[in-house]
């Protein structure tokens, strides 16, 4: 029997499921999968309306869509950890994703790509959920830097797949295939996911399995609805997640209309992926050593709001100033809201419930923003109008961040 190893910073049981670096490394690569799917899609947005013949709200729906299913399913993960673990739900999710992306290659058929949309929308809900739960579990004493870590590569998927989108459109010959290529991340997160899987399989003694926390009983018990902080953190969250999907979903081709080739608008939001590598690591890094996060958490938002009101009221004096401070707000503000999430949770078990209330909540609320911005930009015919709502919804987010006190969420509260 191998000797008990430490995984970030304390004993994992009398024999460590898996090794550290290892486990860092599979965190890693399973987490480019979280936004790649999406980000692949708006620099491509306009050939598709084009070959679809569809609306913008109904291009919308093409980023509203897996959005509601990580809201939607996010309870779900909670369930299925229970009953397979946290580590097998993990393996699913990526194959969910997986076979989303491959049915992409279907051709310009509208039903065959929401499907694709669902597929991939029911993965990520399912492996963002139940990551903070391991990241709680393996790495009790560094969350925030783990936290960032995890959310580095969640933009780096989100990076490249911006843009590249239409670089590869061109030389693969079509935006499906373009679209569908980011399989390959799946494949390359499967195949290192399941030596992880095999580790915690194969221990000597079945009661210590690493999901076994998942498994204890935090299925049996309800979601925390009855706690108000879980639901402040939820609706901060979800005004963070609705200007984030809305930004996704429609930077390019709000420059796009301004005359903007689809490749430098595919650039321009590559631009917000990669600024969000800053201020996503920044943030969880200064929140390590911070008592009281709200200060950063206000800054973030402060930034994403000047950012929004640029691209509202003067799009084309420093469009990539405005698109950096989006991001830079973004970012932070959503590695913050994460890094609060696991803060909030006593026990792994305890995040997973939070988590996927949280989630279900948040993203369900957020699914809503891409298509209410086409649809705004429908009426309107222009882009100033949906800006403005984000512009808005900052304000909001804003107003509840002194609520987000310090401190730790007990288990009553989330029973």
């Amino acid at each position: 029997m191998s000797s008990p190893t430490r995984v970030g910073g304390r004993r994992a049981g009398r024999a460590a499921p898996v090794r550290a670096p290892l486990l860092l490394l599979a965190i890693f690569l399973v987490a480019l999968n979280l936004r790649a799917a999406l980000a692949s899609m708006p620099p491509l947005i306009h050939t598709i309306q084009h070959d679809l013949a569809i609306s913008s709200s109904l291009a919308g729906l093409l980023t509203t869509l897996p959005v509601l299913c990580m809201g939607i399913f996010a309870p779900l993960s909670q369930r299925l950890a229970h009953a397979i673990g946290r580590e097998a739900t993990v393996a699913v999710a990526l194959g969910c994703v997986l076979s989303g992306l491959l049915l992409r290659l279907g051709g310009a058929v509208l039903p065959l790509l929401l499907l694709s949309a669902l597929l991939a929308g029911i993965g990520i809900a399912l492996c963002g959920t139940v990551l903070p739960g391991i990241v709680k579990e393996f790495f009790a004493g560094r969350p925030g830097l783990v936290t960032g870590f995890y959310l580095l590569a969640m933009m780096l998927g989100a990076t490249a797949a911006s843009a590249l989108a239409v670089p590869l459109a061109d030389a693969l010959g079509s935006w499906q295939r373009s679209s569908a290529s980011w399989a390959v991340l799946a494949v390359l997160g499967l195949a290192v996911w399941l030596p992880v899987l095999r580790a915690v399989n194969d221990r000597d003694d079945p009661q210590q399995l690493s999901a076994a926390p998942a498994r204890a009983g935090s299925a049996s018990q309800p979601l925390p609805w009855r706690s108000r902080t879980a639901w402040l953190l939820a609706a901060y969250l979800a005004l963070q997640s609705c200007g984030f999907y809305s930004q996704l979903a429609w930077i390019p081709p709000s420059y796009e209309d301004r005359g903007w080739s689809a490749r430098d608008a595919g650039l321009l939001l590559a631009l917000w992926s990669i600024v969000q590598l800053v201020s996503g690591l920044l943030g969880p890094a200064l929140a390590d050593r911070m008592d009281d996060r709200r200060p950063i958490v206000a800054a973030a938002v402060c930034l994403n709001l000047a950012g929004v009101l640029g691209v509202a009221t003067a799009p084309d004096a420093a469009p990539i100033l405005w698109v950096a401070l989006m991001g830079l707000g973004q970012g932070g503000g959503f590695a913050l809201g994460l890094v609060k999430l696991i803060d909030y949770a006593p026990s792994p078990a305890a995040s997973a419930r939070l988590s996927a209330m949280v989630f279900l909540f948040s993203y369900s609320t957020a699914s809503l923003g891409p298509l209410v911005f086409g649809a705004l930009h429908d009426a309107a015919g222009g882009f100033t109008l949906p800006y403005a709502l984000l512009a808005g919804l900052c304000v909001v987010q804003l107003v509840l961040t002194p609520r987000l006190r310090p401190g730790r969420l007990t288990e009553p509260l989330l029973s």
